[in-house]
């Protein structure tokens, strides 16, 4: 059974647009975190399934661009090693957003997607440990993700 937003009947575009509290902490033993995203997918006027990432909150006082793109939390990952610090990112993040481009006539879902600092890639530990002279198209290095389950929206009627 689908989770469904609790919003009263639209009656107009100026319905009541949903509000997500989002908190995340870095596990103990894990890597800071860079930023939290909400996923919003929806269907458009012609029943064709669309997609939009938000940035929600971000670590390191960046700023997005005029594109609205966050810039790269930094890379603290050494690869001879292999290891990384946790001098970059943040222990926790957390925000309330409010969806800017609600639309209370579209079925939508949302999902909260939380990323971490770069950190090795066991590709990494491996080429360490084996002594392996990886190809240059092998990733060393990855960004690790958590996501919640979805909020789905359903308009009435």
């Amino acid at each position: 059974m689908r989770p469904k937003m609790n919003l009263t009947k639209p009656r107009s575009k100026e319905a009541v647009a949903p509000s997500f509290l989002v908190y995340a902490l870095r596990d103990t033993m894990g890597a800071n975190l860079d930023r939290v995203q909400i996923v919003k997918g929806w269907l458009d006027a012609n029943q064709n399934p669309q997609e939009k990432v938000y940035d929600v909150a971000w670590s390191g006082g960046r700023e997005p661009d005029s594109n609205g793109k966050l810039p790269p939390v930094g890379d603290t990952v050494d690869l001879t090693i292999p290891s990384w610090t946790n001098t970059i990112g943040a222990s926790e993040l957390g925000t309330v957003w409010i969806d800017p481009d609600f639309d209370p006539f579209l079925r939508a879902f949302y999902y909260a997607r939380v990323i971490e600092i770069p950190t090795p890639r066991w590709t990494a530990y491996d080429r360490v440990k084996f002594i392996l002279d990886l190809p240059p198209e092998i990733p060393l290095k990855t960004q690790e993700r958590a996501y919640t389950s979805p909020i789905w929206y359903t308009p009435n009627g």
